[in-house]
């Protein structure tokens, strides 16, 4: 048995990931700001609690995201883990942040650097976008207004809290193989998909942006290639009803 904590464990893959490793045997502490069953309290943003989420933990699962102070976030958390003794720690990234001129990739770029420079040993792993993510975009834009241009290469969140798991509980093994869904769909087809679900209005404009950022977007540097390591389609994950 393995002591594992997870930060984000409420939230994306961090849930089905908890239950994988918990089901397998291992004591996983599921890092979180509020208490619950199951949850450790601790705050990534203060570094409150983390050295008592940590004391006797061996692996780290970080998945945690605010989307604006990640890379602060995650040194306090390596400062922690270093104190305590950690020997792995599993980092999910994202698809072509290092090909991508976005500020949220640019954050996940340094992140992977930090701890490339932390002395843990350490296991990196990038996926594509979740299946959650055009849906995201759509109500970013107002819910009237879409992407158009791009292909996306969704993934389900079970997916990647199975691959999660497989690494947590191996060695470190660096940066390893990035992952992406099974298809690779236009947003046109997306968009056509989540209007046929009741997930868009029916009347969406289809829009092109200028800048680097989505130049790089429309020139596939987000996709991983097919076949894709994932096995639930767009649609499979419409008919679940899920929303994340």
């Amino acid at each position: 048995m393995t002591t594992i904590l997870v930060t984000g464990a409420t939230s994306g893959p961090g849930a089905p990931l908890v239950e994988r490793l918990r089901a397998a045997g291992h004591d996983v502490r599921a890092l979180s700001r509020a208490p619950g069953d199951g949850r450790i309290v601790g705050d990534l943003a203060t570094g409150a609690g983390l050295d008592a989420a940590l004391a006797g933990a061996e692996v780290v699962v970080h998945l945690a995201t605010n989307r604006r102070k990640d890379l602060p976030d995650t040194q306090r958390l390596l400062a922690a883990a270093r104190s305590a003794g950690v020997t792995h720690l599993v980092f999910l990234s994202i698809v072509g942040v290092d090909r991508i001129p976005y500020f949220y990739y640019r954050d996940k770029v340094a992140i992977e650097q930090a701890i490339a420079e932390s002395g843990i040993p350490f296991t990196i792993l990038r996926a594509t976008q979740f299946h959650s993510f055009p849906g995201e975009i759509l109500g970013m834009l107002g819910g009237r207004l879409f992407l158009g241009g791009l292909k996306i290469q969704p993934i389900g969140v079970n997916d990647v809290a199975t691959r999660l798991a497989e690494l947590a509980t191996g060695e470190p093994a660096g940066r390893v193989p990035d992952i992406g869904g099974p298809e690779i769909l236009e947003t046109r087809d997306i968009l056509a998909r989540l209007q046929a679900a009741g997930r868009a209005k029916k009347r969406v404009l289809s829009i092109q942006l200028p800048g680097t950022t989505f130049a790089a977007f429309k020139a596939g540097h987000h996709l991983a290639g097919l076949p894709g390591y994932g096995t639930q389609t767009f649609d499979e994950w419409l008919a679940s009803g899920a929303t994340k």
